[in-house]
């Protein structure tokens, strides 16, 4: 009996939460990045808080979210809990599983803009520490403009006589597919979509119920989606990001809408020398406008056993040798804080520079807008993809997401 009873005891303990005293747990579904929070990240506050230990335990991004609110629910998650942008650690700070973070130290470094996905309505309570936002635009093969004498283009009417040329010359002008569903809203709805709805002026109109989806900014953006749709590779419709990604870097097709994120992948692709364009704007001398996505962020769980530790961890994320850090050992992803970071990869110090000139928005349905069902974000996956395909024009595109959008949403009353 008391060999059963100590072999449950050690089930128990094997089974007991990863998160102890004395040993600060990072959850995050950033897999990818576990060799630099675990070589680089770590080792870097570890030199200045000595004693302190830290591991960064990433679960799979398909698996995160009901993952975590499992352990979260059970008292088993980690210390600190990296935060998704908007209502999915809006609702973990609801349901009491967060810190309220305003005043903790670190947070005076980002701007009330930067808090944004990570505040309760009206910017009462912020739950979770800014770390990274994504930002969109349009990757180009440098040798083949050369090649025809091609410059960046900055207006619409100068990105479309660009792919005329790419393709009067034989060159597949675009590396899109639309196989997995997502790169019609994400790649180009919402990438070139800001410089014509205005950026977040558009999104709080259409939240506040002065604006709809038939309006002639939206109509304008999907009908720049259906243009681009001729110039797509023959086979587009099954062809996957991974291969559109194959494509570009193989010098098969001259651009590819993307994300700051693919700057890693292209700047090791051999012999492609890789530039970079904003969306392009109505005319030269508008404002425009950039998708610069709120990507993640980093809260302190409330049933923490390290709390003090937790935030001088958090303390410390707000911090500029972390800013730094970041921003350049994971290319692409690019700091929300009000610190002056030198970023050295050219490609992305050129997009992060954008925020210079062009104002920064969300998504479109990012931010309360998706919340109901259907969701804003599926419609806008499958209208995008059959505008492009060119099996939905563009004011009937428009029309589908309005109706969709009124099942569900009324605006709120002034």
């Amino acid at each position: 009996m008391r060999c059963a009873a100590l072999f449950a005891f050690a089930l128990l303990m094997l089974a007991a939460p990863l998160s102890r005293a004395g040993t600060l747990l990072i959850e995050s579904w950033r897999v990818d990045d576990k060799a630099l929070w675990e070589n680089v990240l770590i080792p870097a506050f570890q030199r200045s808080h000595p004693g302190i230990e830290v591991r960064f335990a990433p679960t799979a991004p398909t698996d995160y979210d009901a993952r975590l609110a499992a352990r979260l629910a059970d008292g088993s998650a980690g210390d600190l809990v990296a935060c998704r942008p908007f209502d999915a650690s809006l609702v973990l700070y609801a349901q009491g599983h967060l810190e309220r973070l305003d005043g903790k130290p670190g947070m005076q470094y980002f701007e009330p803009g930067a808090l944004l996905a990570w505040q309760t309505a009206g910017g009462k309570d912020a739950f979770c520490m800014p770390v990274a936002s994504v930002i969109h635009g349009f990757m180009y093969n440098k040798a083949i403009f050369r090649k025809y004498d091609l410059q960046a283009p900055r207006t619409v009417d100068e990105f479309f006589r660009v792919l005329d040329v790419l393709r009067k010359h034989g060159v597949t002008p675009l590396a899109l597919g639309l196989a997995d569903g997502w790169e019609a809203s994400q790649l180009v709805f919402t990438n070139i979509g800001p410089n014509f709805w205005r950026g977040q002026a558009g999104q709080k109109a259409l939240a506040e119920g002065r604006a709809r989806l038939t309006d002639a900014p939206f109509v304008e953006a999907l009908r720049f989606g259906a243009r681009m749709g001729t110039y797509l590779p023959a086979g587009a419709a099954t062809q996957t990001y991974a291969q559109s990604q194959a494509m570009f870097a193989g010098g098969r097709a001259a651009i590819y809408p993307a994300g700051s994120w693919d700057i890693a992948r292209f700047g090791s692709a051999p012999g492609l020398e890789l530039g970079v364009f904003a969306a392009p704007v109505k005319r030269r001398g508008d404002p425009c406008f950039i998708s610069d996505h709120m990507d993640l962020g980093l809260g302190v769980n409330r049933r923490s056993k390290n709390k003090a530790d937790a935030f001088k961890f958090l303390a410390w994320v707000g911090s500029q040798e972390f800013a730094d850090i970041y921003s350049n050992r994971l290319t692409g992803f690019f700091t929300l804080s009000n610190h002056l970071i030198a970023v050295r990869n050219p490609v992305a110090k050129q997009m992060v520079e954008w925020r210079n000139s062009c104002a920064s928005t969300v998504r479109l349905n990012a931010q309360v807008l998706h919340r109901g069902q259907p969701s804003m974000e599926s419609v806008l996956w499958r209208v995008n993809a059959d505008v492009l395909k060119g099996t939905l024009a563009p004011e009937p595109a428009a029309a589908t997401l309005q109706r969709d959008f009124d099942r569900w949403y009324k605006p709120p009353q002034p």
